[in-house]
């Protein structure tokens, strides 16, 4: 896990820049002795902003900037010069980036689209030059105004992968096998518990040059929402799935008691989860020793939710729930 290249989760210190200074000054010049008020505004200083991009998967490139700090404002000058503004700091990020506050859990903003950008830490704004403070009973203002400091604030970087399905099932259900088998994605695949550490994303072909994005989460066990196994370092993920779509093998001990386990989990973790449109795909039905015994399983189903029974190894059902996803996608 260490040397992986998938990171959704950063904590960095962010220094927006302070601003400039306001200027004191008064107008001088030849035939001019005693001119009024001229001093300038001083600059805004940087903002931290964040911008989407949808050619980054991944905070791997922000894993070792542990400090951004964005440039102060310039002073105002003499003859109502205004300062220049400090450069802005801006960060590429991953669509599906959310900013947290690390101390309270409060959200800051979150990046869902394309060229989209947040200010996440604002610069200070420049002082005001003296010339503001003329007025009539103070015609010759002998004071200007410092800058607004910046802000020096600790942030958490969290990504949720954006996915129109998301794969929910317990470790070795099928969900990597599956994902090879409709897409082009290739995720390590074993029979072993906990094969898939990092969310795998493939594009799924459809009909007519159609196509939607599958991700592979990897596997939640009973506890889960309390940190067992993996805990719920990758339950996020399937927040902004607009349909979970649960794998059950053929061989499981009791389907119902799986499904009743995964609704438990994903509901501890977030109530909201069980809003989402929710399939169900019975895997692995090649294990399955004639037809007989399929029709028996199929009365074991959960009779509250679309289900399909398939097979990676044989393609057998891959098509209907192909169907079956597109169709509930496009409801």
């Amino acid at each position: 896990m260490a040397n992986s290249n998938f990171i959704d989760y950063v904590k960095i210190c962010f220094r927006s820049g302070a601003g400039g200074a306001g200027c004191l000054h008064f107008h001088r010049a030849k035939g001019v002795p005693m001119g009024g008020p001229d001093g300038g505004n001083g600059g805004r200083g940087g903002h931290i902003i964040l911008r989407g991009s949808s050619q980054l998967w991944t905070l791997l490139h922000l894993k070792y900037r542990k400090h951004i700090i964005a440039e102060p404002g310039h002073k105002g000058g003499e003859n109502n010069q205004s300062g220049k503004q400090g450069e802005d700091e801006y960060l590429e990020v991953p669509l599906g980036t959310v900013v947290r506050d690390p101390e309270t859990g409060e959200i800051r903003g979150e990046v869902t689209v394309h060229g989209e950008e947040i200010i996440i830490t604002p610069g200070g704004r420049g002082g005001l030059g003296n010339d503001h403070f003329k007025n009539a009973v103070n015609q010759a203002p002998q004071h200007a105004q410092t800058g607004e400091a910046g802000t020096e604030e600790w942030l958490v970087l969290e990504l949720k992968l954006l996915a129109d399905v998301g794969l929910v099932g317990f470790p070795n259900a099928g969900k990597s096998t599956l994902l090879s088998t409709v897409s082009a994605a290739r995720p390590e695949i074993a029979d072993y518990p906990f094969t898939t550490l990092i969310p795998n994303l493939g594009v799924v072909a459809y009909r007519d040059y159609r196509s939607f994005v599958m991700a592979d989460i990897p596997g939640i066990i009973e506890g889960a929402a309390e940190g067992k196994g993996l805990g719920t370092r990758f339950l996020r993920h399937i927040e902004r799935n607009s349909i979970l779509l649960f794998l059950i093998p053929a061989d499981s001990e009791s389907i119902k008691k799986e499904y009743k386990i995964l609704l438990n989990e994903l509901e501890q973790y977030n109530p909201e989860l069980l809003h989402k449109q929710r399939l169900l795909a019975i895997s692995k039905i090649d294990l399955l020793p004639d037809k007989a015994a399929l029709k028996k399983l199929e009365k074991k189903v959960p009779s509250d939710i679309p289900y399909v029974m398939i097979s990676s190894a044989t393609q057998e059902g891959i098509p209907a729930l192909k169907d079956l996803i597109w169709n509930e996608l496009h409801k």
